[in-house]
């Protein structure tokens, strides 16, 4: 289902924002900053491929 696909993502975004325990601004900027180093390529990829947005 490609709800979870996207659901999986999100709940990593998530996971890491509470672990950062961003209290100021700037700590929540470096935490959203720090998400992109979360997925590798191959991941992005899955999920779109599993979301139907690229081609097989």
């Amino acid at each position: 289902h490609h709800g979870n696909t996207i659901e999986q993502a999100f709940a990593k975004i998530k996971a890491h924002l509470r672990k950062a325990e961003a209290r100021t601004f700037d700590a929540l900027w470096r935490a959203i900053g720090d998400i992109c180093n979360l997925f590798e390529p191959q991941e992005c990829w899955n999920y779109l491929k599993a979301a139907g947005y690229a081609s097989v």
